[in-house]
């Protein structure tokens, strides 16, 4: 006899989001390892956070061509 089944859908969506994330994250790994070994550099890029209604943000270093 099969028991009843347990798992909600709120969990196998939350387990399917999971899983989907740590796959793009390894992907992205593996393209940052060919890019390496390949000899790209790769330059972080600077997030713009002007959007943002605040004056500071803590742990950002203000960046003094950004004009208010």
């Amino acid at each position: 006899m099969a028991g009843k089944k347990k798992t909600t859908f709120a969990k196998m969506n939350r387990e399917a989001k999971v899983r989907e994330k740590r796959l793009a994250s390894s992907l992205r790994k593996e393209q940052r390892q060919r890019d390496r070994a390949a000899g790209v550099v790769v330059e972080d890029q600077v997030e713009d956070l002007s959007h943002l209604d605040v004056e500071f943000v803590e742990g950002v270093i203000p960046d003094s061509s950004v004009n208010r």
